[in-house]
């Protein structure tokens, strides 16, 4: 049996032995694609003509990523590092936020927003505790709302107390500029 009849009869539907497509329609196709290689050849080389390829970003540097080998993760592993993504255990999330609870309850504005993000913070607390999650041990405990709340209530009067007194005292005045406050009658 010949080569070329051994490869289409098996598989009637691939390469160019097709018996169901006339030899005029893929020499025709043949020809498009072939006349549409050599248009983007012609347009590559007349950009380049131009100079559209000069002094692009990356230009000289080594291509990322190429001749390691294939991860089919990449795209999540170029998200985690572009986001800064963090990806730890509820505990020691918790943990963390616990850390830096004063801090973002500080950016906020009034008690109403205060009191819902202590009352958040202490709902997850509480579910991650009922709950079996891999890790270590959840040390974190609910905050005391009504504590928390007048906690922030004194460090924003601090901050506003602060605000009230000049940052920098004022300067003297030079002798020239005191001449020009002296009242219109006097000599």
């Amino acid at each position: 049996m010949p080569e070329s009849e051994e490869r289409s009869e098996g598989r009637p539907d691939r390469g160019p032995e097709r018996r169901d497509v006339p030899a005029s329609g893929s020499a025709a196709a043949r020809a498009r694609i072939e006349q549409q290689q050599t248009w983007v050849d012609l347009q590559i080389r007349q950009a380049m003509e131009r100079g559209e390829f000069e002094n692009l970003p990356g230009a000289g540097k080594p291509i990322e990523g190429l001749g390691e080998h294939h991860d089919p993760d990449w795209w999540l592993k170029k998200l985690v590092e572009r986001e800064r993504i963090t990806v730890l255990p509820p505990s020691i999330a918790l943990r963390k936020e616990d850390a830096e609870l004063d801090d973002a309850l500080d950016k906020l504005f009034s008690e109403g927003e205060v009191r819902r993000h202590v009352e958040d913070f202490n709902a997850r607390v509480v579910r991650a505790r009922y709950s079996l999650h891999p890790g270590p041990p959840l040390i974190t405990m609910p905050r005391d709302v009504e504590a928390t709340v007048a906690a922030w209530r004194e460090r924003r009067e601090a901050r506003r107390s602060r605000r009230t007194e000049p940052a920098v005292p004022p300067r003297e005045r030079h002798w020239w500029n005191l001449r020009r406050r002296r009242p219109e009658g006097g000599s």
